[in-house]
């Protein structure tokens, strides 16, 4: 099997399992060309250096692709829009950086020619079910390769006796160890004292798209969020790009001590695991969407929504993005956002958003019939009607076990 495979395209981020797997795949599968691809999809510095890295432990060339705009307007604002959070806490910040980052991927090895893709997602985790089923809905029959579920390292310590075995240069040591997610959307934080529920995050170490609530301003902030039809178009005021409008909110967010969280999560593959994201911008964009979802959206609409999130959110853990009912989800949601544009002005203050104000065109609320005090266009006594129809069944009940008493 490894004599048939000539050429390999690897999931390449820097960090300290892929950096060790292109000597590995040179080691185990001699005469392999290894191509490293990376996507870009808010790294940031983590990008720094990463061509002359690649290329120094045995990769041919690297690509490094820019998905930022295509992962924010493709996947992160689908999502949004639906209100997905998984286990109604988790924003799905890596979760759905799989999917753009594999696609991509899969288009470079078909070009290639590429007999294999590989990953370094570890066989406990979720990230390696959301790259293969992205693999299989675009190349169904192309060989992968999961080294960490068929080689002899067992933990991240022995990864990094083997990186210096092999002369590969890390930024980390044993003691910052923590397995780490960035993109433009969030920061996950994994491993050494987040292992035990029981210790409280050292956030002044781990901290990096913000402060903590107790370290942010003692005057609060406020941002004015506009919305075409579900999609975030401005800021204050300001037409922007997605990216640009993405790295606007994690900064104000960031300094207000905005989406830090600290969650015990169910993996897709049965265990629990604990985790703390920052995810600064999305925590602001999905509580102004939600209060102008709440002027904008009508009742029974809302409603099933809310539960249809919940599904949207697990396929969107699950890596199903390429299916059919994601699709059909999406669909419902665009049909469900034709009329969700307005603005959202919010109180950012210590780590809390405090909604001050909601406008829209498309608004349903009408202060002529919610009103408390006079008003010529609500008939208080048709309620009286409504009522006994209503609790028709109740009443038939009530009656039927009274009688048979």
């Amino acid at each position: 099997m490894a004599n048939e495979i000539k050429k390999i395209v690897l999931a390449y981020s820097g960090g300290l399992d892929t950096s060790i797997i292109i000597p590995w795949l040179k080691d185990n599968y001699p005469g392999c060309e290894v191509i490293a691809v990376s996507g870009n999809v808010g790294q940031a510095d983590e990008l720094e250096g990463l061509e002359e890295k690649a290329l120094k432990t045995g990769a041919s060339k690297i690509y490094i692709e820019d998905l930022r705009r295509e992962f924010i307007e493709d996947y992160i604002f689908p999502t949004m829009k639906a209100g997905a959070k998984y286990e109604g806490k988790y924003l799905l910040g890596t979760s759905f950086a799989r999917p753009v980052i594999a696609k991509r991927i899969v288009e470079i090895a078909l070009a290639e020619g590429a007999d294999a893709i590989a990953h370094g997602c570890t066989g406990k985790g979720n990230d390696q079910v959301r790259f293969e089923l992205t693999i299989k809905a675009f190349a169904p029959d192309m060989k992968i390769i999961a080294p960490w579920r068929i080689w002899d390292i067992k933990s991240r310590d022995e990864e990094i006796d083997y990186a210096i075995a092999k002369g590969v240069p890390l930024k980390i040591s044993r003691e910052t160890n923590y397995s780490k997610d960035k993109n433009i959307w969030h920061l996950s934080h994994e491993g050494l004292d987040l292992e035990d529920p029981a210790n409280e995050p050292q956030y002044d170490k781990i901290l990096e798209m913000g402060v903590t609530p107790e370290a942010a301003p003692d005057k609060p902030a406020y941002v004015t969020v506009s919305f075409e039809k579900g999609v975030p178009v401005a800021v204050d005021g300001e037409k922007l790009g997605p990216v640009e409008l993405m790295e606007k909110l994690n900064k104000l967010g960031g300094e207000n001590g905005i989406g830090i969280v600290d969650i015990v999560e169910n993996r897709l593959v049965g265990m629990k695991s604990r985790g703390v994201y920052e995810t600064p911008g999305g925590t602001i964009l999905y509580s102004a969407h939600e209060a102008l979802e709440t002027l904008t959206l009508d009742r029974d609409t809302m409603h099933t929504k809310q539960m249809l999130s919940h599904k949207f959110a697990e396929l969107v853990y699950y890596g199903q993005w390429f299916t059919p009912l994601r699709e059909a989800l999406s669909a419902f949601v665009d049909k469900t956002q034709e009329y969700v544009t307005g603005e959202v002005k919010l109180k950012l203050y210590k780590g809390n958003i405090i909604t001050s104000s909601i406008t829209s065109p498309y608004s349903l609320y009408s202060e002529d019939i919610a009103t408390f005090g006079a008003d010529e266009v609500y008939n208080q006594k048709d309620a009286e009607g409504f009522i006994n129809l209503f609790g028709l069944p109740i009443t038939v009940a009530a009656r039927m076990r009274r009688k048979n008493k």
